[in-house]
């Protein structure tokens, strides 16, 4: 092997993106276009979300196929979503997203999504009664959560944690309500349940915050604490569909 050889850097199995926007800094002309960017994508989401109706957020791994007992019990959540009549929103993806908006599409219920443009190509779903893609994950995952009212979190990797961190993080800092989170799968979360727990007796997080979280494998159980915090907190109204842009509510 010759020195060119060695030094010829090896190829990307999914190429990065071409505009990197943490960087670095950049001109002010490039951020505050950045800026600009940013704001359309919020504006869209807003746009179609607002009028689907209230949500449950279900996150959860990308990679199960129709086979997986997991994509078989977030079926069963968007069908039971559905009956409750709230709104089935995911990240609009395959595995388990693509399992909680069938069950919540074939079950006559909205069902919605959110994209993410991703380096390798992620297409909807096709259960999906509305959806809307967005360029950054940050911008995403402020949708997930802004029109819910609980969460879900099947098992899932590096995505999943991020969300459940992350929404589990704002509850606690009380920058968000004390909405339902249900942490789906004794099983394959025991691990992580023993780490939040050794969290809680050194002290970095308070025992109480333990409470924050159902930890089940039951989807009645997972429904029925999610319906008693609703029914005891709201009241579901049906919102006239006006133009979102003169809409001051």
């Amino acid at each position: 092997m010759n020195e060119k050889e060695q030094l010829k850097p090896q190829e990307r199995i999914i190429p990065a993106k071409e505009h990197i926007y943490l960087e670095g800094p950049k001109s002010r002309t490039y951020e505050l276009g950045f800026a600009v960017h940013v704001l359309w994508q919020f504006l869209k989401g807003f746009r179609t979300l607002h009028f689907v109706g209230p949500c449950i957020t279900v996150f959860g791994s990308a990679r199960f196929k129709e086979d997986h007992i997991y994509y078989k019990k977030a079926e069963a959540f968007g069908r039971r979503i559905a009956d409750l009549g709230f709104t089935t929103l995911t990240g609009g993806g395959p595995g388990i997203m693509e399992a909680a908006n069938k069950g919540a599409f074939e079950a006559g219920g909205e069902s919605v999504g959110c994209n993410i443009k991703l380096p390798f190509e992620q297409h909807y779903n096709k259960y999906l009664t509305d959806a809307v893609t967005f360029d950054h994950f940050f911008v995403r995952k402020v949708l997930l959560v802004k029109y819910s009212y609980a969460f879900i979190i099947m098992p899932g990797g590096f995505g999943t944690m991020d969300e459940f961190f992350e929404t589990i993080t704002l509850i606690q800092t009380k920058t968000i309500t004390q909405f339902p989170i249900v942490l789906f799968g004794k099983e394959f979360y025991k691990e992580l349940m023993i780490t939040i727990e050794g969290m809680a007796e050194q002290g970095t997080i308070s025992k109480e915050d333990m409470n924050l979280v159902l930890l089940t494998d039951d989807v009645d159980e997972a429904m029925e604490h999610i319906r008693q915090y609703i029914i005891a907190n709201y009241k579901i109204k049906k919102r006239w569909k006006i133009p979102w842009m003169i809409d001051k509510s």
